[in-house]
């Protein structure tokens, strides 16, 4: 009775690394549809679907932590860990579907840069969560998530540099409008890589 009370800790990594996995492919797909335009509203149901994967991993994991009785950190900083990368493939979902439901005709260069970053900072991320089970090292895990507060700033000067050519463009309002909103959902989602650093040196800096 005892061992069912006491699960390997590789299961929670296990569910940060299925999580990461699914959000990585999500930022790439977004990635490549804004790098390749065509075939829009296939191409976004594909990531909508990957969205509802990743759910599913999340709230896997979320079952696991309420019923287990030994994790392998704190608690409530797993939870927080698992929402912070859910949230990313959420708002990657958001400014894909946006793409379709705003009838958006044609990609923008500055939109396809923060989607590359956004892939950058998924991996970085995924390659941080995976080093979380070496955690008595921590060198590695801290380097990276410095690597994403820097991808992160990256995104922040792409976003003003972005926006700030939208409104020089000369289109329309509603398509100046349009555009911004899926460049904040992809710059937001860069945030969130940057809240799920803050989670992992919290954790790295009280277990080292």
């Amino acid at each position: 009775m005892l061992e069912k009370l006491m699960p390997k800790s590789d299961e929670f990594f296990d569910d940060f690394d299925k999580q990461c996995a699914v959000t990585v492919q999500g930022a790439k797909m977004l990635h490549e549809l804004l790098s390749d335009y065509r075939d829009v509203a296939t191409r976004v149901q594909a990531l909508k679907d990957i969205e509802h994967q990743g759910d599913e991993v999340t709230h896997t994991a979320f079952n696991r932590l309420h019923q287990q009785f030994i994790t392998p950190f704190d608690r409530g900083q797993i939870h927080t860990l698992l929402s912070r990368i859910d949230d990313v493939l959420d708002l990657t979902n958001a400014a894909a579907a946006r793409l379709h439901y705003y009838e958006i005709q044609t990609s923008l260069p500055d939109a396809t840069e923060l989607a590359r970053l956004l892939v950058l900072s998924t991996q970085k991320v995924q390659e941080v969560v995976a080093a979380l089970r070496l955690i008595k090292k921590p060198e590695q895990i801290l380097a990276g998530c410095k690597e994403i507060k820097k991808l992160e700033s990256l995104a922040d000067d792409a976003l003003r540099s972005g926006v700030g050519r939208l409104f020089k463009s000369g289109v329309d309002t509603l398509t100046v409008i349009k555009w911004k909103e899926i460049y904040d959902l992809i710059e937001t989602a860069t945030d969130k890589c940057q809240g799920v650093a803050n989670i992992i040196e919290g954790v790295v800096l009280e277990h080292s």
